[in-house]
């Protein structure tokens, strides 16, 4: 008996550890109820007792834990709010990249970040010992990897959604300097062309009209031009937005026709387009190289020789 508890002491330290986890949230989540419901009676809340009864306890249960996480991130954001260096300034600008304009955002992230790391880790401390050993630096090696993991899988995500969305601001600028001549040339100025064009691209680019309904709020604010196309070029993060707000500014600053600077951007523009699909189309047998000679010439050179092979191999005998 005493072997057996002493191969296992890892397993019931575990154990033990999970079951003091478990009885300490449920105490505390027990406590929070109790509270919650002596608030609401100290209140006076009109048909309250009733609807505990009734079932309404489960629905307290999950206000409560609703108002605990909101809490929760308002304290994170108001925290990181304060903060005003590079690394907020960065995030804060990956967030709106990726189209996330809530103010807490900031908050809920780190706040995600935190739990995935610290979720990860304790799930891999949890399961770890049941296949593999638990006093070996490969178990803690793994607990380590796993809160890593966590911790930068937000980052990681949010640079997809980023890369996502910059595909399809690529993808679309181009259509939009076209629409945007045919309506400088139809004789809109140019609010009522960027409020058009941006109602015309909101099935095909969805994203990027989100940015030029923002830009169009900010000309309505009293922003002037120049500052509005400035800050969408810092949203959509593109150089050739960011050149096409240079472009208006000068255009606007230096007294000459906007019109025609649309027209030789967005012929320039549509050339870039033509010639980035060139050189997709003549990179395309370099990288059909590496398959090829991984997975069709073995299979040519067997199919090949093995009838040979054979041949020889029967002649000998």
């Amino acid at each position: 008996m005493e072997s057996l508890l002493a191969d296992n002491t890892d397993l019931l330290i575990t154990a033990f550890v999970f079951v003091a986890a478990t009885a300490a949230a449920f105490g505390m989540m027990a406590v929070v109820r109790v509270r919650g419901a002596v608030k609401r009676r100290a209140a006076g809340i009109v048909g309250g007792g009733s609807l505990v009864e009734s079932g309404g306890g489960r629905r307290s249960f999950r206000q409560t834990s609703l108002d605990a996480v909101q809490k929760l991130i308002d304290y994170t954001t108001k925290h990181y709010a304060t903060l005003d260096d590079g690394n907020m300034k960065l995030l804060r600008h990956r967030l709106v990249q990726a189209g996330i304009f809530d103010p807490r955002a900031v908050g809920f992230f780190f706040l995600v970040r935190g739990t995935l790391a610290v979720g990860l880790a304790g799930l891999a401390f949890a399961l770890l010992p049941t296949v593999m050993d638990a006093s070996g630096s490969s178990y803690w090696g793994v607990v380590v990897v796993a809160g890593l993991a966590g911790y930068l899988t937000p980052s990681l995500v949010l640079d997809r959604i980023i890369k996502k969305r910059r595909d399809e601001y690529r993808s679309g600028f181009p259509d939009f300097m076209d629409l945007l001549v045919v309506c400088a040339d139809a004789g809109l100025g140019m609010e009522g062309s960027l409020e058009r064009v941006g109602r015309e691209l909101a099935d095909s680019y969805p994203a990027l009209s989100q940015n030029i309904h923002i830009t169009n709020l900010e000309i309505r604010a009293g922003r002037t031009l120049s500052e509005a196309l400035e800050h969408f070029g810092d949203r959509l993060g593109l150089e050739e937005v960011r050149s096409f707000a240079t472009l208006i500014q000068q255009s606007d600053e230096l007294g000459s026709s906007i019109t025609d600077a649309l027209r030789v951007y967005s012929e320039d523009m549509r050339h870039k387009r033509l010639s980035l699909a060139e050189e997709k189309a003549y990179s395309l047998p370099v990288k059909l190289s590496v398959p090829l000679m991984i997975c069709v010439f073995p299979v040519l050179f067997v199919v090949i020789l093995l009838p040979v092979y054979v041949r020889v191999k029967m002649g000998a005998y």
